[in-house]
């Protein structure tokens, strides 16, 4: 059942989360490539992603672009291998924590591609994707951390299909074919952030 249908009593818990799915405190940038979820999905699964463009440079607003279909693929040499990709992700967490959102939950993100998790294919249509900025390589920053448990656990009091055993990685829906967030994320710290916020 989605988030809108839960009773009155539970509407506290969902209050940093509207009924159509933004999260209270991110910037909008709703993004073209997003649809709907199939009917009657439940929204129960949270994939944890990295991303740069060009790979390995966090200077420039390029995610932006390519998130919302617009992206200059004459700007640099790696855009023209993108060329046509249309992906979104629901949030995108910058180095400084700027918290952006491209696709309200309730809706469904382009962000897990060709995926399985727990015998069950098609993760976009049942997940929740956030897009951490950064490499497989490169430590991720305190700030990514905190903004990061934040909005995990704002989408666990929401969504309580969302367990800590249906966080995922990216890597693990699309083995052989991801390998984010990479051994630079540190899922024990992730995992211990969650816990201590309740």
């Amino acid at each position: 059942m989605h988030a809108h249908a839960l009773g009155d009593d539970q509407a506290g818990v969902c209050a940093d989360i509207d009924e159509e799915g933004w999260l209270a405190g991110a910037e909008r940038r709703p993004s073209p490539s997003r649809d709907a979820r199939p009917p009657g999905t439940d929204i129960d699964l949270l994939v944890i992603h990295n991303i740069s463009l060009p790979p390995g440079d966090f200077s420039g607003d390029w995610i932006d672009d390519l998130f919302l279909d617009r992206l200059d693929h004459a700007a640099h040499p790696y855009f023209s291998e993108i060329a046509g990709l249309r992906v979104s992700a629901h949030l995108l967490i910058r180095r400084n924590g700027r918290l952006l959102q491209y696709v309200p939950f309730e809706q469904r993100a382009w962000h897990a591609g060709v995926s399985q998790f727990a015998g069950r294919e098609r993760c976009n249509d049942f997940s929740i994707g956030i897009e951490l900025e950064g490499t497989d390589a490169i430590p991720f920053t305190d700030a990514q951390y905190a903004r990061l448990a934040e909005c995990t656990r704002k989408i666990l009091h929401r969504y309580p299909g969302i367990t800590e055993e249906r966080i995922a990685g990216h890597a693990e829906i699309a083995p052989g074919r991801k390998t984010d967030p990479g051994p630079a994320f540190d899922w024990e710290r992730y995992r211990r952030s969650i816990r201590a916020a309740g």
